[in-house]
Parts: structure tokens; C-alpha cells; sequence
């Protein structure tokens, strides 16, 4: 390697380490596996299905300072990394890695030329950085000297910069990935106990309340009976309503973020993403091999998607009619001289598109993406009910939701009616909107805002 492209990797990797974005890493991270079956709402069941967990702090003696995180559609259980600012500030993943890192990414450019692109280095420290953490025992969680995690003990490496709801020298926060994604816990990846196949397409329809109740089951196993805060945005909003619901003796408070029942065109649109994957021929009814994925289907399902996830305006402001920044030329003609765009021409938002749907098959599965689509599709918090209002009277936590003004995925009007049904029934219920421009992503780009606002819900005591 050069000198210049040490450079390179070294910028990269100082970019990755400095970014604001990167909170603190997990105190323990690993898996619940439940004994025997769980019965789900589509009438069929898991056998040990698993569940992986992130814990970040430590329950105190009580077990009552819990904060549970439901994530979104592509999330995962380390909350540190996708929602930050939850945690304010705190030493960061990318903190811990220094110069180690700095030698590691160095080897593997060395090995391999393409780590030299800066965006593929920043990928390499992240990984390094979720290497720097706790081993997974196999007997209780515990932190990085073996203790339990849950002694009562000050966290004095991670805890609450300015503007964070979380202060880990207070709180326990634990976030379980959904069922039927891939990322540890059980899904269509994953092998069929009683049959020793992977599930692929037979994989089931596993709802927002299926879950709730596989958490509460991991919950009680850490002998967890109180919930100081359950909070979500978009399908972890679902969760954390569904959690008020279905547990209502469990949970003190909750903030439900930018999500309602999904409306025709919701469901529309998240139509056209499975369409998009199963029309892909590489997708084979759903039995293709995990390192042969549908990889069209997924990159323009995704691409659907970002675009019920951002705005008119915010698309307009950043793109607008521009070129693609590559430098292509949409009035240009293609290389064999016709003019249909198959071969570049593109304006700036749709290089936008593109990089985004490449970007989404190093990280997601296909089937993962159809299940938890369904599991978005079918969320009903009054289904099973004589009434949306019988529904609702369970709850005995206050509730925050939180609107986005752009956003059309799930319209702040439909969560402002949502919140006034459930005050309706007789519940501690407030409603907040964020005004912005960035659209349903807001509650994920724009962190600060969120979390001003749910200091100002806490403050109102609702």
C-alpha cells in the first residue's frame, strides 16, 4: 500500500471514529431462546424460536429502571448505534476502537484494495468496534469484569450527554430484535427446529402482538416486571402501544413515534416492495440461497420504500432536476446511441435511489424484509376487540405520540387521531408533532428534535 492510500484509509477511519451518530456499545449482547412453542396469532407456532437481545446498563435491585426499545423495520437490538441520541452523549463505539482499529483496517486494505474506498473503511470500523465488546456467556449477561448486569453499580463508562432520555447510570435499556428479521433472532434464515430445513417461504405471519408477547417472555426471564419506558418509531411505535395494551399492569409510561395503522397507501406501497422482490427471478419462490438473495428485488424495494420514508420538499431541496452527481447526463443518449436511459443518464435523485438500494443488500435478507413488511401490514391495536375503545381502556400507562408534519407514510394526522382515540378512553394520552421537512426518517435524522420533545411530554407529566 502507498503512502497516499494510507492516508486515504486512515481519513476514512478518523471520519467513522469522529461521527456523532455512534453511541455507546451494549453492556451485554445475546440471545433468548425459548423453551417449546410459541403459539402465534396465524394459528401456527415457533419451536424455541430466538430472540437477540442488547442490554445497555444494569438493572438495579428493584428490576424497575428498565427502558425498552422497540426497533423499526431494518433495525437491529444495538439501539447504540441506529438511535444515539436517545442516549445523549457517552464515550461511543467509535471511541473505543483507536488505534487498534486504525491497524486492523490497515491490515485489510492491505489484503484487500477495495477497503481503500472510504465508505467499505467505515463499514470495517463499525464491525471492529461491535467487536469491542462484552463476550457472551452462556450462563447471566454481564459486563466486561464477568459481573451480572444486574448489580447496582454506577455505569461510569456510558451514561446521558445534554438532551438524552436515557442516563445509563440510571436506567437499563434492552432492545430485542422482531421476530423474522436477520439479525439473530429467529426468522425466515433460520433453521426449522422440527424439521432441520430453513424456513424460507414457509416461514409464518408473525404480527406486532406475537412479538410483544416473545419479549414479555424474555423480560420475565430476567425477572423484569416493570417497564420505566417502552418506546418506538415507526413498527416499533406498534410495539410499544401493543406492549401498553396487552401488559398494561408492566408498563409506567410509553412514546408511540410516527406510526398509525397503515393506510391504503401504505399498504400499497409496501405491496410493491414484495412484488419487487418476488418478481426477481434469483428470489425462487423464496428457496434461494442466503449468498444468492434476490439482490434486484431488494435493492428496488428498498428504493420504493425511501420514498415514503423522505419528502416532496426535502427531495426537492436536495435534488431538485440536477444531474447525477456521477456526472451523467440525462439528455444524453446511451452508449449504443438509443434513448431509453438503460445505461446511465440519470438525474440526481435517482443516483440517490440506486446508491440506496446497493447499499441495502449488504445488510438485509430479502425474506427477512417480506416477513416483517407483513408484520407491518396487518398491525390492528383494536383487532380482536368489540371496539378500538375496549382496546384502549386497558392502558393504564401515559403515553406520548409524536407526529412528523412531512410525513405521508404515516400521516401526523393519523397519529393525532390515534392519540385522541386513545385519550378518548379515558387514558393519560398527549399528542406532538415535529415540523420538519425530512419526512417519516425524521424521527431517526433529526434526533434532537425528538428527544426535545419528549422532555417536553415528560415535563407536562402528560
Amino acid at each position: 500500500m502507498s503512502v497516499a492510500e494510507e492516508k486515504r484509509v486512515l481519513r476514512a477511519a478518523d471520519k467513522a471514529l469522529s461521527k456523532p451518530s455512534e453511541g455507546p456499545v451494549p453492556t451485554y449482547e445475546g440471545d433468548f431462546v425459548l423453551e417449546g412453542h410459541l403459539l402465534l396469532e396465524c394459528g401456527r407456532t415457533l419451536a424455541n424460536p430466538t430472540l437477540r437481545y442488547a442490554v445497555y446498563g444494569r438493572l438495579n435491585s428493584a428490576r424497575d429502571n428498565v427502558v425498552l426499545v422497540c426497533h423499526a423495520l431494518s433495525g437491529s437490538a444495538l439501539v447504540g448505534l441506529w438511535w444515539p441520541e436517545l442516549f445523549g452523549g457517552g464515550e461511543s463505539a467509535g471511541q473505543r476502537v483507536s488505534k487498534v482499529a486504525e491497524k486492523r483496517v490497515l491490515r485489510c486494505a492491505q489484503d484487500d484494495k477495495s477497503a481503500i474506498d472510504g465508505e467499505l473503511v467505515e463499514k470495517q470500523i463499525l464491525r471492529f468496534a461491535k467487536d469491542d465488546k462484552p463476550e457472551k456467556l452462556d450462563d447471566k449477561p454481564s459486563d466486561e469484569d464477568g459481573r451480572s448486569f444486574d448489580q447496582d453499580e454506577e455505569v461510569s463508562n456510558e451514561g446521558k450527554g445534554p438532551g438524552g432520555i436515557v442516563d445509563l447510570r440510571r436506567d437499563c435499556v434492552i432492545c430485542v430484535n422482531l421476530l423474522g428479521s436477520c439479525y439473530g433472532s429467529t426468522g425466515p434464515g433460520s433453521v426449522d427446529p422440527e424439521t432441520g430445513a430453513v424456513y424460507g417461504p414457509a416461514f409464518p405471519l408473525i404480527s406486532i402482538r406475537d412479538n410483544v408477547r416473545a419479549q414479555a417472555l424474555l423480560l420475565d426471564s430476567l425477572g423484569i416486571e416493570r417497564i420505566r419506558l417502552v418506546i418506538g418509531g415507526s413498527i416499533g411505535g406498534m410495539q410499544a402501544l401493543d406492549w401498553a395494551i396487552l401488559f398494561p399492569q408492566r408498563v409506567e409510561r410509553a412514546a408511540v413515534i410516527a406510526v398509525a395503522p397503515l393506510s391504503a397507501m401504505g399498504l400499497a406501497l409496501n405491496h410493491l416492495q414484495r412484488q419487487a422482490i418476488c418478481g426477481d427471478p434469483e428470489w425462487l419462490g423464496g428457496n434461494y440461497l442466503q449468498q444468492r438473495q434476490p439482490r434486484r428485488g431488494l435493492a428496488q424495494a428498498r428504493q420504493i420504500a425511501m420514498l415514503s420514508y423522505k419528502s416532496r420538499q426535502l427531495f426537492e431541496e436536495r435534488y431538485g432536476r440536477n444531474p447525477n452527481r456521477t456526472g451523467e447526463d440525462p439528455w444524453a443518449l446511451d452508449d449504443h446511441g438509443g434513448g431509453l436511459g438503460a445505461d446511465g443518464g440519470r438525474f440526481d435523485v435517482a443516483g440517490f435511489l440506486d446508491y440506496q438500494g446497493e447499499r441495502f443488500l449488504e445488510r438485509f435478507d430479502a425474506n427477512a424484509y417480506l416477513a416483517i413488511s407483513r408484520t407491518m401490514d396487518t398491525w390492528d391495536p383494536a383487532r380482536g376487540f368489540r371496539s378500538a375503545r375496549e382496546a384502549f381502556e386497558k392502558i393504564q400507562a401515559e403515553v406520548a405520540f409524536i407526529g412528523i408534519s412531512s410525513d405521508w407514510l404515516f400521516p401526523a394526522e393519523d397519529v393525532r387521531k390515534l392519540a385522541e382515540a386513545v385519550r378518548d378512553a379515558g387514558v393519560r394520552a398527549e399528542y406532538s408533532e415535529m415540523v420538519t421537512d425530512h419526512g417519516h426518517d425524521a424521527f431517526l435524522a433529526e434526533q434532537a428534535e425528538l428527544i426535545r420533545l419528549l422532555h417536553l411530554a415528560d415535563s407536562r407529566n402528560v
